[in-house]
């Protein structure tokens, strides 16, 4: 039993002490950004990154997290008339998630999902969804089976309310 929890992977904030050099998901511009972006944004703080890190030290993933809005017209007229008449609703973008090539097909792209949908449903701070900008079709898919749907006019954008999210945690 003695070393276990070690094996398992965990998922932390980026920090200086990630090596990213090795980090290749085989989508150039993600993996572009996670080696020469991510960090520089942690600190900026534009964006929150978080990797995973596997018993090795190796990170088999990442994801980054911030604030966005949504243009109230957006949205399905089903939502919209449940909500005030701001012209902005205030929402959390899941900005980028990758997994390494190597360990694609493992179920880690999930797990980071998971722990993304988690710590935004568990901000303090208001947020009616979040939100993805998916590069392609591929990744579309991938988030309409995890409960996204598109927005009515952008294909390729699709958000999960938090009242949705907040229904897998309980």
């Amino acid at each position: 039993m003695e070393g276990e929890a070690a094996d398992i992977p965990r998922i932390e904030a980026l920090s200086a002490i990630h090596d990213r050099t090795e980090f290749a998901c085989g989508v150039e511009p993600l993996d572009r950004y996670f080696r020469t972006q991510a960090g520089q944004e942690a600190r900026k703080r534009v964006a929150a990154p978080f990797v995973l890190v596997l018993a090795d030290g190796n990170i088999a993933g990442f994801y980054t997290l911030s604030a966005t809005a949504i243009r109230l017209p957006e949205l399905p007229n089903a939502l919209t008339r449940k909500l005030p008449r701001y012209p902005l609703i205030p929402a959390t973008l899941l900005g980028r998630l990758a997994v390494d090539q190597r360990h694609q097909g493992k179920g880690y792209g999930r797990f980071l999902l998971a722990d993304a949908l988690y710590r935004a449903v568990c901000s303090e701070i208001a947020s009616f969804a979040v939100i993805v900008d998916a590069k392609d079709q591929a990744a579309k898919r991938f988030y309409e089976r995890e409960s996204f749907q598109p927005f009515p006019d952008q294909p390729l954008k699709l958000f999960r309310a938090m009242t949705d999210i907040e229904m897998l945690f309980r």
